[in-house]
């Protein structure tokens, strides 16, 4: 087993459950499901699943996908804003979205777009949309992303939040093999204390935390 959480740090973990010959771990503190390191995909591997992402401007439904997202950010974030798209993706749409609506966006993503210039700079929001669940170490990602909000902005975080009712060995998000670490409400909620953040809850998948 591994010997602290990926986000909090603590050593309070335990078995949560053993599927498909891996074995889920839960942290008694943040209550974030994750997956050991050891059972993680190569670099290599988590790229080739990547490269099959068909994430096409033109696609309607794509574009309505993305749209809980997008509302989140024209009801909360006046303009001029200057946004970050982080983890666009091989096909970079949400992006385009925002600047239509007249947002300034720049986009980071590790495996496509790894601009590391977007470190050096100040954001009025970033978004990170089917992203966090892949984080490997999110207890520094978070904190790094944070970092790179001015004061009063916006982390827009779109990922579905693991509950009682799911069936965790069967549910789709635990069959992605590049889905490492599962959240619930009480992580979102660990995430906001721990930060210092104001959540404030969009819908099932859509939440914005706003840097005090």
């Amino acid at each position: 087993m591994q010997n602290n959480c990926p986000l909090c740090l603590s050593e309070k973990i335990r078995l949560f459950q053993k599927v498909d010959n891996k074995q889920y771990q839960i942290c008694s503190n943040c209550d974030l499901v994750f997956l050991p390191r050891k059972c993680h995909l190569s670099r290599e591997e988590e790229k080739k699943r990547y490269d099959l992402h068909e994430n096409d401007p033109e696609d309607e439904n794509y574009r309505q996908f993305l749209s809980g997202m997008l509302n989140a950010i024209l009801d909360n974030v006046n303009q001029p804003a200057e946004g970050l798209d982080y983890g666009s993706g091989p096909g970079p749409v949400l992006d385009q979205m925002l600047e239509e609506k007249g947002y300034k966006m720049d986009i980071y993503d590790p495996f496509y777009e790894p601009r590391k210039i977007i470190y050096k700079k100040k954001y009025d929001f970033i978004t990170c949309t089917e992203v966090v669940e892949h984080f490997v170490c999110p207890g520094p990602e978070f904190e790094q992303l944070i970092n790179m909000l001015k004061p009063d902005g916006f982390l827009g975080i779109m990922t579905r939040l693991r509950t009682e009712q799911i069936d965790f060995s069967s549910w789709h998000y635990r069959r992605d093999p590049t889905h490492v670490c599962f959240y619930s409400d009480s992580t979102f909620r660990w995430i906001a204390k721990n930060y210092d953040l104001q959540r404030k809850k969009i819908s099932d998948q859509v939440n914005l935390f706003v840097k005090n």
